[in-house]
Formats: C-alpha cells, structure tokens, sequence
C-alpha cells in the first residue's frame, strides 16, 4: 500500500437481497485510491451506488466480496477517523446548536470540558459563531448545514465522506457554503486529510475536486476517472473549465463497450425486456425539451451542458429526460448531445392529437412493459387486470422501490398516450377509461 494513500478500496461488490432469493448487485468491482491532500468526487446517476460506497467506506455495511482498507487496516465497522456529511441536515430539533454539534464528541467519551471547547472551535470554524444557543428551526437551510459539517469536523477525521451536502440548498446558499468549505480546505484549517464528495453536479465536481471518477448504473461501477489540474480558485468562465465539464458530459452519455443482454424469445421487440428499469419523467417534460431542442438555437442538435444551462437543469434533472427520449428513439445521446431523431422532429411539429399518435407507436414498440401490459389487457375477456399482476412480475427483477417507480412510469406515459388506462382507486389496468 503506497505511504500516501489514506483509504483503499479493492474490488468491492455490493449486492442486496431480491424478492426471489436471488441478489441485486448495486456496485461491481470498485477500485478507489484515496491520497493525502485530495478531494476526489463520486459523480453519476442516482442509482449507480455512490452513496452505497460511501456507506462501505463509513464502516456501515460491508460488501459482499472485495476489501475497504483505512491506513491499512480493513474497515469492519465505523472508523473513528471517518466522518460523513449527509444531504439533508439529520440534526435533532429539541437540541441546540451546540448541543448538536457536541453529540460525536460525547460518544467518544471525551471530557467535558474538551467536548465543550472542541464545539465552540468548530462552531467557530463554520461561521455560526453566536449561533450556540439557537435551535435548528431557528437557522436557515444553509446554516443548518454548516452545523451538519461543524458536527462531522469536531471528531478530528482524516476522511470527510460528503455525501451531496450541498444540493438541498438553493443555488446561492450552496455556492457560499462550497466557497467556505474549499478556502478552509486550501488555507489548511481543517482537520480532514482527504475527502470524497458524492454529486450529482457536474460543475460542482470541476470546482471541488483533484480527481473525478464516473460512475455508471446497472449495476454501479467505475467508467472514466478525469483528473483536474486548474489551480484553486476556479472559474467557471474558462474555457479549461468548460472543456472539462463537456468530457464528463460526454463520459456520462458514453454507450457502453458490452455487447447487450439477449432479450427473452417472449420479449423479441427492440428494447430491454419488460424487467428494465424506467425513469419516473412526465411525458409534458419529454415533450418539452423535445421542442426546446427542436427550437433556435439548437434546431434539433444540442449540447447538453448549453442546454442544461440554459434551462437551469442539473444531470438527475436533464439525464431522464433525455434518457426517456432515447428509449423511445425520440433522441439520439451521445458525445454530450441530444440530437433529434425523424420521430423527435415529426414530434415537435405535431399538434397535440398526433403528438399522442406519436406517442402511443414509440411507447408501445420501444418500451417493452408497455408492450406487455396492453397485451394482458387485450388477451382477458374483460379486458382489466390488477396492478399486483404486473409488479409481481417486476419484483422478481428489481426492489420493490425500482418497481413501483417503474410501474409509476409505465401508467403516466400510456395515460398520455391513450395506450391504456389505469384506476389508482382500484388500482386496475384497463383498456378503456374507467371514468
């Protein structure tokens, strides 16, 4: 193990249990090098088992095969020299702030007047100096946070673990606290040796990060790793700046090097199989980037991060949609662009009965579930069937979660389509309008 590295995890697998006995694997062959001095971010799709890594780092879970080792030694559960700062604030209302900030202190078995002094520095540190007595319902979102990082940092860890800790802050309130937390870091104010920050925002990780792995889905593992090497500030205006976040773009909209699955002789329509899983995005939200890319500037090419800024979207924002539209051939994604297929223009030009014509022939050939669902329906008498019929049907391939998600899909986008109708009160599929 080199001398430097303060974390190393080795060919790690993680997998959850399935409804059929079988195992779900979220995360395949994960090799990670973390070093002293850096900050290296995690950036992917939801679903690709970044925050699952994380918590194999923590010490929380264990992975089912491969090893995490912390300055040499296997993480087997929590590592008193790594810490994590969650997405949402997890601060206890009845407490202070810093009571709050005190709780990982009191767990060590500190003495209280180390505990006290050692809240009051951190407090101190994060600019809530003055804040000691107030009570979370008291601080704004971007306070609350700023606690949540006092509470990790008081402990003294070598690893700050950040699972997206800035993206439930509006835009200003997020870019202040990244602000802070990169000049305390590059000053040497704080305790931490190194960090890995989880996002989902490709600017986020320019700005933040040494090194930049790409995380893909189905299951979660490692595609590219694009080291940054602009000096600190960072300036979202410069043209290396901008480069870099196109190559993540690109990585991220990458087709993949495998060859696919074979699709089932029942399943023999372009697609997945009706066990894929589908992104939970309205048909109003593919129709309007549709026009939005079909419009001026972009007259049916765009580049994504243009777009994406230009439409104030981040990439679990942008990704479903666009991944939606390349499922129903909508689209073409790839290289970091969206470009328009003959269905996409014919779409875009349309008015609102044939945008649903349109509509109903791309769901209904190139979303396999949809297929099979108005295929059940058209084969019983009465032409109806439960929504347990169909979810049973997907649990024995994905969680209970990715199903109802997937079903959730599936209902909206044939609602749109008039492929068929679903009664949320019965929940029972139909050929026809129940109302």
């Amino acid at each position: 193990m080199m001398s430097d590295a303060l974390l190393q995890i080795q060919s790690c697998c993680q997998a959850f249990p399935k409804p059929d006995g079988e195992e779900l694997l979220v995360l395949q062959d994960i090799n990670l090098t973390l070093r002293e001095g850096e900050i290296v971010g995690l950036l992917g799709r939801s679903g690709s088992g970044k925050s699952t890594l994380l918590r194999l780092v923590a010490g929380l879970a264990q992975p089912v095969s491969g090893q995490v080792n912390y300055e040499g030694q296997p993480v087997i559960g929590p590592a008193p020299g790594i810490a994590m700062v969650f997405q949402s604030f997890a601060l206890f209302p009845w407490l202070t702030v810093l009571e709050n900030v005190q709780l990982g202190l009191e767990a060590l078995g500190l003495p209280e007047t180390e505990i006290r002094q050692r809240a009051l520095a951190g407090i101190d540190l994060i600019g809530l100096d003055g804040y000691e007595s107030a009570y979370p319902r008291e601080l704004s979102g971007g306070m609350r946070q700023r606690v949540g990082f006092a509470r990790a940092l008081v402990v003294h860890p070598k690893i700050l673990l950040m699972d997206e800790p800035f993206s439930a802050l509006d835009v200003l309130t997020a870019e202040t606290l990244r602000t802070d937390f990169l000049d305390l870091w590059i000053e040497g104010k704080l305790p931490i040796k190194g960090v890995i920050l989880v996002t989902h925002n490709i600017e986020e990780a320019v700005l933040m990060c040494d090194r930049v792995l790409i995380f893909s889905r189905s299951p979660g593992h490692i595609i590219d790793e694009i080291k940054i090497d602009l000096p600190q500030p960072r300036s979202r205006l410069e043209p290396a700046f901008r480069e870099l976040v196109e190559r993540m773009y690109v990585a991220l909209t990458a087709r993949p090097v495998e060859p696919p699955r074979a699709i089932p002789s029942r399943e023999r329509i372009p697609g997945m199989g009706i066990d894929m899983e589908l992104p939970r995005v309205s048909a109003n939200a593919v129709a309007g980037l549709i026009e939005a890319v079909a419009g001026e500037p972009y007259n049916g090419k765009a580049d994504m991060p243009v777009i994406a800024s230009q439409l104030h979207m981040e990439v679990d924002d942008l990704f479903p949609i666009a991944e939606t539209m390349q499922l129903m051939r909508f689209a073409d994604v790839e290289g970091g662009d969206i470009r328009l297929t003959d269905a996409g223009k014919e779409f875009s030009a349309a008015d609102v009965d044939n945008r649903k014509k349109l509509f109903q022939r791309q769901l209904l050939t190139y979303v396999p579930l949809a297929t099979h669902i108005r295929h059940v329906l058209q084969e019983r008498a009465n032409h109806t069937a439960p929504r347990t019929r169909f979810r049973n049907e997907l649990e024995d391939h994905m969680t209970t979660e990715s199903a109802t998600r997937t079903l959730g899909a599936v209902i909206a986008w044939a609602r749109f389509a008039e492929a068929f109708a679903y009664d949320a009160r019965s929940e029972t599929f139909s050929l026809d309008n129940p109302t």
